[in-house]
């Protein structure tokens, strides 16, 4: 998983080098880059990045990024195959070339979330189908509205592996102390409904 089935954009994977470098961390990748329904340049890369140390890989991100701390929400997910509570961290990168969307766990938990994100790298050849069918109405012709697009892109992936929907929760940013001016507010609120929507990238 350090490495992409698809290959990204030059610009794009020296930025990643360089923040893997940077942490002193592997990213792992997951999501649709390592499946055929990759769409290039629309979808956005998903990555894992597992550590000792939450807070000082956390701190080293931000510092790389130049984000905000309030960027960085701490998440809880019930996972799917055991139903056991994981707590980390989801960082949503926006560069005008690409998206990226990181997840900062704990190495305890290492184990048990490869397994979920496992469950959705290969699929049967049918539920890629749909998944490049739904892609390209709402990504290419722009012929689908954003909520029915998650809606049944979620539902695509629950289908094929067998199992019910994500519950996946967004809890707090790092420090609530930040500006919590109006329209940080509403962008808070639209990444909480992200998060959510998306795990199923």
């Amino acid at each position: 998983m350090e490495h992409t089935y698809n290959k990204l954009p030059e610009r794009e994977q020296t930025f990643l080098t360089q923040l893997s470098a940077y942490i002193g961390i592997p990213l792992l990748y997951f999501g649709s880059v390592q499946r055929n329904d990759y769409f290039k340049g629309y979808s956005d890369v998903d990555i894992d990045v597992f550590t000792e140390n939450e807070q000082s890989t956390l701190t080293k991100m931000q510092q790389f990024m130049k984000m905000p701390s309030r960027k960085f929400k701490k998440v809880a997910w019930r996972l799917n195959h055991n139903k056991r509570i994981v707590y980390g961290y989801k960082i949503m990168y926006k560069d005008p070339e690409f998206v990226l969307e990181f997840s900062v766990y704990n190495n305890k938990f290492k184990e048990d979330i490869l397994v979920e994100h496992l469950k959705k790298t290969v699929l049967p050849w049918y539920c890629t189908f749909l998944l490049i069918i739904i892609k390209t109405l709402y990504y290419v012709l722009g012929f689908m509205p954003e909520d029915a697009f998650k809606y049944l892109k979620r539902k695509v992936l629950t289908f094929c592996i067998g199992t019910d929907d994500d519950e996946f929760i967004s809890v707090k940013s790092i420090n609530n102390s930040d500006s919590d001016s109006d329209s940080d507010s509403e962008e808070e609120e639209e990444e909480k409904s992200n998060y959510k929507n998306n795990l199923n990238t």
